[in-house]
C-alpha cells in the first residue's frame, strides 16, 4: 500500500498544478456567468449568435467536466487508501492517470485558435501518380487519428487522380482541441517505398503537402469578399462525400481572383450549402494569411501550396530499405510505420507541442 500512497501523492500533485494553468476558479465563474445568460429568454433572440455564444465555451466546459470528476475520482482514491482497499486503489489510480494525462495534454493549448475545430486539406506533390497515393494514404491516416481521439471527421471535398490515388481533399474535424492538435502536422509529408506501380518495383520518393486551419465562427471572420473578385463554378459532385448528390451540379468551386486561392466543397446535399461552406473556408484562408503578412511569418497558419518548396519536410516516412518514420522537428521517430499510417500520431503530435511549449 505504500507504493499506492507514493502514487496517490503524486497524482495530487500533478492536479493541484493543473488548477493554476487552468485558472479553474475563472473558469467556473465563467461557466455561471453563460448559464445567467442562457437563463434569459432574450438571448435566444438572435440564435445563431446565441449558438456562438455557448459554442466558443464548449472546450472550456469539458475541461471543468474532466477537472471535476477527476476531482472525485481522488476523494474516492483517498477512502480507498483509508480503507486498505487495493483492488479498487489500483483501479482508481489508473483512471486518474488517464484523466490528468487528457488535462496536461489540453494544458499545452495555451493560443486562442487551438480550442477550434480544424480544416485540413492535402496536396499530391511532386512523384507522379505514386504521390497521388501517397496523399490517399495520407488522408486515410488523418481519417484513421480523428476516431483514435473520438473527433468527428468529414470529408468536404476529394478530387481522385487519374490512375490511383487523390490529387487534394479538404476534411472538417470536430473534436476537442483539434486544430490545437493537428497544427503540428501542416507542412510537407515525405514518403520512401518501393513503387508499386513501377514494372521495375524501383525506389520512389513522393510528396504531399498538409495544410491546417482553424474552423472559426461567422463572428470572428472579418473578412468582406466582393463579389467581382470571385469565380464561381458549379459542377457534378462525385467521389468522397459526393455520392448522395451526385446527379446534380450541386458541387462548387470558387477561386479568389486576387490572391488565386481555390476553395471547392461538394459534401452538402444542396448547392447553396455547398457554396456558404465554400465562402466561409475562403474567407478563413484569407483571413489567416493576412495574420501572416501582419506577422512576417509566412506559413504561421497556412501552408504555402503555390510554391512547392518540397525540400521542406516536416516529417519522413520511409517502407523501403528500411522502416521507419521521423520527425525532422524533433527527431521523434518509431518503426511502427504500419500503426503510424493506421493514425496513432499522438506521440508525433505530443512531441511537437512540447518542444514548442519548451521554446516558447
Amino acid at each position: 500500500m505504500e507504493e499506492a500512497k507514493k502514487h496517490l501523492e503524486e497524482v495530487k500533485e500533478r492536479f493541484s498544478e493543473l488548477e493554476g494553468k487552468f485558472k479553474i476558479a475563472e473558469l467556473k465563474k465563467q461557466e455561471e456567468a453563460l448559464a445567467k445568460e442562457m437563463a434569459n429568454p432574450n438571448f435566444w433572440k438572435d440564435e445563431r449568435a446565441a449558438k456562438e455564444r455557448v459554442a466558443l465555451f464548449e472546450n472550456d466546459k469539458k475541461i471543468l467536466k474532466k477537472w471535476e470528476e477527476t476531482e472525485i475520482l481522488i476523494l474516492e482514491l483517498d477512502d480507498y487508501l483509508q480503507k486498505e482497499d487495493k483492488e479498487n486503489l489500483e483501479k482508481g489510480l489508473e483512471e486518474a492517470e488517464a484523466n490528468l494525462r487528457e488535462l496536461e495534454l489540453a494544458s499545452l493549448f495555451d493560443d486562442k485558435l487551438d480550442s477550434k475545430d480544424a480544416i485540413l486539406t492535402l496536396h499530391s506533390g511532386t512523384g507522379g501518380v505514386d504521390a497521388a497515393d501517397w496523399t490517399e494514404m495520407l488522408l486515410k491516416m488523418y481519417l484513421g487519428f480523428a476516431k483514435e481521439m473520438g473527433f468527428k471527421a468529414e470529408i468536404l471535398h476529394s478530387t481522385s487522380a487519374e490512375e490511383a490515388g487523390i490529387k487534394n481533399a479538404t476534411v472538417g474535424i470536430t473534436g476537442p482541441y483539434a486544430y490545437g492538435y493537428l497544427k503540428a502536422e501542416r507542412g510537407i509529408h515525405r514518403l520512401v517505398r518501393k513503387s508499386p506501380f513501377n514494372a521495375k518495383n524501383l525506389r520512389q520518393t513522393s510528396f504531399a503537402l498538409v495544410e491546417i486551419l482553424p474552423n472559426l465562427h461567422e463572428s470572428e471572420i472579418d473578412i468582406d469578399l466582393d463579389d467581382k473578385d470571385l469565380k464561381i463554378d458549379t459542377f457534378r459532385a462525385s467521389g468522397h462525400g459526393g455520392q448522395s448528390v451526385n446527379t446534380t451540379d450541386s458541387a462548387v468551386r470558387i477561386t479568389h481572383i486576387p490572391s488565386g486561392i481555390t476553395v471547392t466543397n461538394q459534401n452538402e446535399r444542396s448547392q447553396k450549402q455547398n457554396k456558404e461552406m465554400a465562402l466561409k473556408i475562403l474567407k478563413i484562408k484569407l483571413k489567416s494569411k493576412r495574420e501572416e503578412e501582419v506577422r512576417g511569418e509566412e506559413d504561421k497558419l497556412r501552408a504555402k501550396s503555390s510554391t512547392q518548396d518540397w525540400g521542406q519536410q516536416i516529417r519522413s516516412y520511409v517502407l523501403h530499405p528500411y522502416k521507419m518514420v521521423k520527425d525532422h522537428r524533433t527527431d521523434h521517430e518509431t518503426s511502427g510505420i504500419d500503426q503510424v499510417l493506421g493514425g496513432h500520431i499522438l506521440p508525433f503530435i505530443e512531441a511537437y507541442l512540447l518542444k514548442e511549449r519548451g521554446a516558447s
